[in-house]
């Protein structure tokens, strides 16, 4: 099968006429129309009603799109693999990351990426869910966690640290915490399922205090925003509450005898595939992008 053929079909699903994908292709609409019939004539099928106006799919050109495009990207992502390392990014590229940290972190970087890339193109899946990137089709996950072990490839991107943070006016309220066992007695903003918070004290040793509160959530914007406003104490991480804490919304509480068990950042992707170029760039400029905030 003709790769030139089934770029045609693709693009011109893309731009919904042969004139758009000739033009996004940098050949004469007439070799489009061409190359469009020969992949037609090679499949035995139409893949594409076309008017003077539009195109639109046939049932079998809806079925073989997927199919088209998987291979323009695998094909992109060999190509990828063997460039010179200094030719950068090419190809689409398949993130997710949390809510939060997609849009505070990743989704800046993607834009400076991008700029630096131009042949790359980025999708940012953003969910506060765990995502089978092998069954989505993710190229790579951002994830802040305690990794199990997992037939994935992680690569360690930086420190999450996290804090305990309480609002100015439940302070006034209640009296802060001065040791981890005190929290037993104070409202505490904990994800959906989250009965303990973990905390390295002295000499390194892991404590694990019982939690509870009136509110939990499955999203940690929801947790910070709850903590804005009053609700309680939240053990939040340091990138989400940064602007908080400049405009006195937040307060850091710190206790006497240990600090919150930090998280690490990582990104993850399927051990089953080799990893182009793009996903190795985007890996590396995140990781100097976190090194530098």
């Amino acid at each position: 099968m003709n790769v030139s053929d089934v770029s045609v079909f693709v693009e011109a699903v893309k731009a919904n006429s042969l004139a758009g994908a000739a033009r996004r292709l940098g050949i004469a609409p007439m070799l489009a129309s061409r190359r469009l019939a020969a992949l037609e004539d090679e499949l035995g099928v139409r893949l594409l009603q076309r008017t003077t106006r539009a195109l639109s799919l046939t049932p079998e050109g809806e079925a073989f799109l997927p199919h088209a495009q998987a291979m323009l990207e695998a094909l992109g992502d060999g190509l990828g693999a063997i460039r010179p390392s200094d030719a950068g990014a090419s190809g689409m590229l398949r993130v997710t990351a949390s809510v939060p940290f997609g849009r505070q972190v990743v989704a800046p970087f993607v834009a400076s990426f991008l700029r630096a890339n131009p042949e790359a193109q980025i999708d940012l899946l953003l969910t506060d869910a765990m995502v089978d990137i092998v069954g989505q089709g993710i190229d790579l996950a951002i994830r802040i966690a305690r990794l199990r072990d997992s037939g994935l490839i992680a690569r360690r991107l930086a420190p999450n640290p996290l804090e305990l943070y309480a609002s100015p006016d439940y302070l006034r309220e209640r009296a802060a915490p001065r040791r981890i066992a005190d929290l037993a007695t104070h409202e505490c903003l904990a994800i959906t399922g989250v009965r303990h918070w973990s905390f390295l004290g002295t000499g390194g040793r892991t404590t694990r205090q019982r939690i509870g509160g009136r509110f939990t959530a499955s999203s940690p914007e929801a947790l910070r925003e709850a903590c804005v406003g009053g609700a309680g104490i939240g053990q939040l991480s340091g990138w989400m509450t940064v602007d908080d804490i400049g405009a006195g919304r937040l307060v850091a509480v710190t206790l006497e005898d240990g600090a919150p068990e930090p998280l690490d950042i990582w990104a993850v992707h399927p051990s089953a595939r080799l990893m182009p170029a793009k996903t190795r760039l985007f890996i590396e400029g995140l990781a100097a992008h976190l090194a530098s905030r």
